[in-house]
Order: C-alpha cells, then sequence, then structure tokens
C-alpha cells in the first residue's frame, strides 16, 4: 500500500479540523494527553497536583483514544504495512547531506545512526534524545500546545498566537537542522 498523495491527505486533514471545531468543539492537539494520562492515574485527588485535579473523562478521555490511535496506527503502519528492507523515500540532496554529517545507514524505518540504543550511548546522541525531548515537552507546555495543536487547529481557528508560534516552530527547526545538529553529529 502506499500513502495518500499529499493533495488528498491535506484537504482531508483540513476538513476534519473544522468538523472537530465546528461540531465537536473540540480542538486538535497531542501535548495535553500527558496531562491527561497523569490526571487518570489512580490515585486521591488530595495527592495529586491541582494541576492533575479535573475530570479527565470529560475534557480529555477522546484525547488520550485518538492518541492511541495514532499508536496502533503507527504500529501497524510500520509492522504491518511497510516493507522494513526498503530505503526511506529521502531525496538525493537529503541524502548526500547526512552522508556529509556522517549518517549513511538509511535502511529501515529511522537512521539506527541517530535513533538506536547505541546511539543513545553517546554524548550527543544522549543530548539529541534526552535534551530535544525535554525541550519539545517544555516548548509545547510553554506555547499553549504542540506543532498539530497550533499548526493545524490553531491556525484555521485564525488565532494570531498559534500563527507566532508555528513561526517559531520553523525557525527553531531551521536553527537545529542548520546549526546544532552539525556540530552534534560532526
Amino acid at each position: 500500500m502506499s500513502p495518500l498523495p499529499w493533495y488528498v491527505a491535506g484537504p482531508l486533514i483540513g476538513l476534519v479540523v473544522p468538523a472537530l471545531l465546528l461540531f465537536g468543539g473540540k480542538a486538535f492537539g497531542l501535548s495535553a494527553n500527558l496531562r491527561h494520562a497523569c490526571a487518570a492515574l489512580p490515585v486521591s485527588n488530595r495527592a495529586k497536583p491541582g494541576f492533575l485535579r479535573y475530570d479527565w473523562r470529560t475534557a480529555g478521555l477522546w484525547n488520550l483514544v485518538f492518541a492511541a490511535g495514532i499508536a496502533v496506527g503507527g504500529f501497524l503502519g510500520i509492522r504491518v504495512f511497510s516493507d522494513p528492507s526498503a530505503a526511506m523515500g529521502l531525496s538525493a540532496d537529503t541524502v548526500a547531506a547526512l552522508a556529509d554529517l556522517g549518517v549513511t545507514d538509511l535502511t529501515g524505518f529511522v537512521p539506527a545512526q541517530l535513533i538506536s540504543w547505541g546511539a543513545l550511548a553517546t554524548p550527543g546522541g544522549a543530548l539529541m534524545v534526552l535534551g530535544g525531548g525535554f525541550l519539545v515537552g517544555f516548548g509545547a507546555r510553554w506555547a499553549g500546545g504542540c506543532t498539530s495543536g497550533h499548526a493545524i487547529s490553531g491556525l484555521a481557528d485564525l488565532q494570531l498566537p498559534s500563527l507566532v508560534a508555528v513561526a517559531g516552530f520553523f525557525v527553531g527547526g531551521l536553527a537545529v537542522t542548520h546549526f546544532v545538529l552539525p556540530l552534534l553529529l560532526g
């Protein structure tokens, strides 16, 4: 199976978000799921911080189910519907740029030289995975949402803060790609 072309998948995503906003009063996004999952832990409300004392079933059950669907879909996509021996579909320019950084094994779903237990054991790998994970989590909380929430729901809702956040995501991504990643891999 091949994925839907961008000109089909993009409009479908674009139609789902306004439907969620208009008919369900729901905003698309995933970063709030950590809060919902922590609020769902079987601990008495007195032991929870005030931030986690709310009815997570009403506020976030639908979003937790949505996130679980993403995880199941990703698992099925990798394990059932993909060919693990096939190389990633990258442009020749990307392959050349990665080779310049020393990333040459492009078999599998992600480059094992970047995402693996062996890579995590290196200082640069640990900084990329642990530091990057912390920065993504902190940034999503500080920005009031994640990239999907701001770029899809926030922009569909014509929110200026989402436009500023999305611009920041792109600037940050370009800066990391062109300046930080070469330092960590070089």
